[in-house]
């Protein structure tokens, strides 16, 4: 059930009474987008990403009727350096099992994540230079990153499309929080990302955050200054983008929603 609505700068903001009802809200969102994009085109593109916190979202969108995978092409954000090919951490490996090996799509282009970091960024950025991006469904992290754009390698005016980044402790914590690994240690220190810009190109951004643990970042998003210290507050700039949020990850802006 939405509880709550309002605007901060262009962004839509969204409040849920649970992470289910507000990933099946996200769900139907994408999914009447999805319909309507098809209507207009041959063939659409779709930047997925890889977390727990898109876990409602993702399995409330394979269930969505209407929708004719074989014309869509998926990508994803970012990805782990030094990682196994199998490695279940790995973010192709989470979307495989979530969504892009449950429905038919046209194509999935993997970042991969044991292949060599430079080359893998120069084969994504080709594929990137050759398609036109029309959805990205995104989250924010602890550290109010977008993709692996943590504060400190954020960039509103990248020049590059996907780079190589070291990730800073919160964000790093934050993969033991979700229980993907079991310790710090564990954790890959660098990660290739979809910069800010290659992401914000997309005509329609659909970020979906639930989670007490979010809580901070998403003030800082919808009301804390634009500023790479919070990357996720670029969001407030974009034509057409949506936060759906839970009653938890809300929790500091709920008395702003009218």
């Amino acid at each position: 059930m939405l509880l709550k609505t309002f605007k901060s700068g262009k962004l839509d903001v969204r409040i849920y009474d649970s992470r289910k009802s507000m990933g099946q809200a996200a769900a139907d969102d994408v999914a009447a987008c999805i319909r309507d994009l098809l209507s207009r085109k041959d063939e659409i593109r779709i930047i997925f990403a890889a977390a727990p916190s898109q876990n409602e979202f993702l399995e409330a969108l394979v269930s969505e009727p209407g929708i004719e995978w074989n014309r869509i092409h998926a990508l994803h954000m970012d990805e782990y350096v030094g990682l196994p090919a199998d490695a279940p951490q790995g973010f192709g490996n989470f979307l495989k099992a979530a969504i892009f090996g449950k429905v038919p799509f046209a194509g999935v282009d993997y970042i991969g994540s044991d292949d060599d970091p430079d080359e893998a960024c120069r084969r994504y950025t080709r594929i990137l230079d050759s398609v036109t991006v029309d959805m990205v469904c995104m989250g924010i992290g602890e550290n109010g990153h977008i993709a692996f754009n943590d504060p400190h390698v954020a960039d509103f005016d990248d020049p590059l499309k996907i780079k190589k980044v070291d990730l800073d402790e919160t964000c790093r914590l934050q993969q033991v929080h979700d229980g993907c690994f079991d310790d710090i240690s564990q954790v890959p220190e660098y990660a290739l990302t979809l910069t800010i810009p290659t992401m914000l190109k997309a005509s329609r951004l659909f970020c979906i955050v639930p989670a007490s643990t979010k809580a901070n970042a998403v003030k800082a998003a919808v009301f804390g200054p634009v500023s790479q210290q919070c990357p996720a507050s670029i969001l407030r700039t974009h034509q057409n983008a949506v936060l759906y949020t839970d009653k938890d990850s809300a929790e500091y802006i709920m008395d702003a929603a009218v």
